[in-house]
C-alpha cells in the first residue's frame, strides 16, 4: 500500500528510502511559496542552484538571478526571495536561477537521492497539490526544508495539512506524519497566530521587512499551479 511520510528537515532525509517516491518540497517561508507566485505570474522555468556562486554564472545565459541567504537578498543579485518581488509582470516568460538558504537545498538533496518526482508545495497551491497527489500511485514524502537543518513550525503545519487532506487510501506508519497532522488540526483556525511565534517570522520582524511575507504565505489556494521538477528545471 502506498504510504505518506513526513521528514522534518533535510538532515533527516538520508534516513529514509526516497528512491522512486514523490517528494513534496516544503519551504513555506518562503522559497516554495515564492516559486508558486512566480509561476502564477508567468515565469517560464526556475533553475534551483546550490550556491550563490553557481547561480551567478547563469546571468551570462540570460537568466534572472535570485539569491537569498539568512532571509536577506544577496548583494549583487537581481532578486531575493520575497513572494512580492515575483508578482512583477515583467517576469512573464523569463527563466530564473534561484538559490535560497533552505528550499533549494532540499530540492537538490531530493534529486541526489533519486526521488521519482519532485513537486513544490505551499499553502498558496495546497488544493491543486493535494488533488494531484491523490491521483498518483506512489508513496509520498513530505520534506520540510526547515531552517538550516533544524525543525520549523510553518513547514510542519503545512505537512500536517496535506496529511489531513489526503490520508484516506494511504498507510501512515510514521510518527512524524501523525504529529504533523495533529499539530495542524489543533491549530488550523489560528495558523497566522501560530506561525507569528516561529523563529523565522521573528527573523523577518528583526529585519524590518517592508512587506508581511508571513501573512501572505499562509493564504490558501491563491496560486493554483503545480510546479514540478523536469530534468534540472522546475516548470509547470
Amino acid at each position: 500500500m502506498k504510504s505518506i511520510e513526513v521528514v522534518y528537515t533535510p538532515a533527516l532525509l538520508p534516513l529514509y528510502d526516497v528512491k522512486g517516491k514523490i517528494v513534496v518540497v516544503i519551504d513555506i517561508l518562503r522559497a516554495t511559496s515564492t516559486m508558486c507566485v512566480a509561476f502564477q505570474t508567468g515565469v517560464k522555468r526556475i533553475l534551483p542552484s546550490g550556491s550563490p556562486e553557481e547561480c551567478k554564472i547563469f546571468k551570462d545565459f540570460d537568466f534572472i538571478i535570485s539569491a537569498e541567504r539568512n532571509a536577506m537578498k544577496v548583494e549583487g543579485f537581481d532578486m531575493g526571495n520575497s513572494p512580492f518581488e515575483y508578482q512583477n509582470p515583467l517576469l512573464i516568460g523569463k527563466s530564473i536561477a534561484f538559490t535560497t538558504t533552505n528550499g533549494t537545498k532540499a530540492i537538490k538533496l531530493s534529486q541526489k537521492m533519486e526521488a521519482g518526482e519532485i513537486v513544490i508545495g505551499s499553502f498558496l497551491n495546497i488544493e491543486i497539490l493535494c488533488n494531484w497527489l491523490l491521483e498518483q500511485d506512489k508513496s509520498i514524502i513530505l520534506l520540510c526544508s526547515g531552517w538550516k537543518d533544524k525543525y520549523n513550525i510553518e513547514d510542519a503545519l503545512f505537512a500536517g495539512a496535506v496529511v489531513s487532506a489526503i490520508k484516506q487510501g494511504f498507510e501512515i506508519d510514521c510518527d512524524a506524519a501523525i504529529s504533523a497532522e495533529n499539530l495542524y488540526e489543533n491549530n488550523q483556525n489560528k495558523l497566522l497566530e501560530m506561525v507569528r511565534k516561529s523563529s523565522h517570522a521573528r527573523r523577518f520582524t528583526l529585519l524590518n521587512s517592508q512587506t508581511d511575507d508571513v501573512e501572505f504565505c499562509l493564504q490558501k489556494n491563491i496560486c493554483p499551479v503545480l510546479p514540478r521538477m523536469n530534468g534540472e528545471y522546475i516548470t509547470l
